[in-house]
């Protein structure tokens, strides 16, 4: 028999110990590993500890005997090859045994030629299997990424047309403040000067904001675990929003609560997501002469395990069918002003951390988006996974 590079396993049964020894050293000396059991039971506990891919057993054996065995074993795994060794009286049993999927028999006494190359037809066999598998395993493979290209394409093609769509109406905001900038100067009105200057700044922000989203969407970021200190993290939050309300007319209010201790999070991307909804919020802001100023709402809460962020604001709200659609990619509710990436991202921010976001709204009565991520790196592992 020949000798095989990654030796096979194989399961001895027989009731008979010279049996067992003259076939245990044949199989050896073959390059198999060899299990040996002495009747059927024993057998089977050993199959389930150990799964070989083959299995030779005598067909009469007391407490359970070889055909038993062979239903036992081709109903727990299939795939696995059994021979059975059968006396000349016994055909019937053997044919009964080819009934029940065994892959071959043998006569006792047993011809090691005979026997050699019905090892190797079911080595064959496995190995063909196996083949097949791998081939199976890399065309699923191919497919998914065919499948992630195409969605990546798919997706490429949106976000060209929702940039487009964007940039458009950034070129023409810069177009407007730079008119207002140019006329300010030949009229040396500086009423003009100054609303041309805020104009680009607005539009230069909103190119910056543009420019991140589509980098944090085409680069993938693998979570950078930090320890933070919760309370420092979200006082500095709160002074971002604070100094990008100035001369906003925006009222805003932080609200803290529990103990704002250390957390694990990545802060620059929760950072990121934070600002998001603030930036939401600030667009939702809209009011009329005369009408009370809007206010924005900064909540962060620490209970148990878990840290939740809020972001409300008293602007114009959504309806039900806004909301469905919201952390859709490359929805936007903003028309030329919003790129449909942001709240996506947002997402995909806090469900890698393992939490989850929730937006309440009433046209106009304002929004309150809700998000709670576990504090423990350990926890935000099992949430993913879960």
């Amino acid at each position: 028999m020949p000798t095989m590079e990654a030796p096979l396993t194989v399961l001895l049964v027989d009731d008979e110990q010279d049996v067992r020894e003259i076939l245990d050293l044949a199989l050896q000396d073959a390059g198999y590993q060899v299990l040996m059991a002495e009747d059927g039971r024993a057998a089977l506990e050993l199959f389930q500890d150990r799964q070989p891919p083959i299995v030779l057993t005598d067909i009469k054996m007391p407490r359970m005997d070889g055909i038993e065995l062979l239903r036992r074993i081709k109903h727990e795994n299939p795939e696995t090859e059994v021979i059975m060794i059968t006396g000349h009286g016994d055909m019937e049993l053997a044919i009964s045994s080819l009934k029940h999927q065994a892959c071959d028999f043998i006569t006792k006494p047993i011809d090691v030629t005979a026997l050699d190359a019905s090892l190797q037809r079911a080595r064959e066999r496995i190995m063909m299997r196996r083949t097949l598998q791998a081939y199976t395993r890399n065309l699923e493979a191919l497919l998914r990424e065919k499948t992630e290209l195409q969605d990546h394409l798919a997706s490429l093609g949106l976000m060209i047309g929702s940039i487009s769509h964007s940039i458009k109406g950034l070129l023409t905001g810069l177009d407007g403040g730079i008119y207002l900038l140019g006329s300010g100067l030949k009229k040396e009105d500086e009423k003009l000067i100054e609303e041309g200057w805020q104009t680009v700044q607005r539009t230069a922000e909103r190119i910056r904001k543009l420019v991140m989203d589509i980098l944090f969407y085409a680069k993938k970021r693998d979570i950078q675990w930090e320890r933070v200190d919760l309370g420092r993290f979200a006082e500095e939050s709160a002074q971002t929003m604070e100094s990008r309300l100035k001369e906003t007319g925006i009222v805003f209010e932080r609200r803290f609560s529990g103990p704002l201790s250390d957390c694990e999070i990545d802060p620059g991307l929760v950072h990121t997501a934070i600002m998001n909804l603030f930036e939401n919020a600030i667009d939702a802001c809209q009011r009329k002469d005369g009408e009370a100023p809007c206010r924005i709402t900064f909540t962060v809460a620490s209970e148990g395990d878990h840290i939740t962020f809020a972001v409300a604001d008293t602007g114009i709200g959504m309806d039900d069918e806004t909301q469905g659609k919201l952390f859709t990619l490359f929805f936007s509710s903003k028309g030329v002003k919003g790129t449909g990436l942001g709240l996506y991202i947002t997402k995909k921010i806090i469900e890698q951390h393992g939490g989850h976001i929730e937006v309440h709204s009433k046209p106009g009565k304002g929004s309150r988006f809700t998000f709670n991520l576990p504090k423990r790196v350990g926890l935000c592992k099992d949430a993913v996974e879960d």
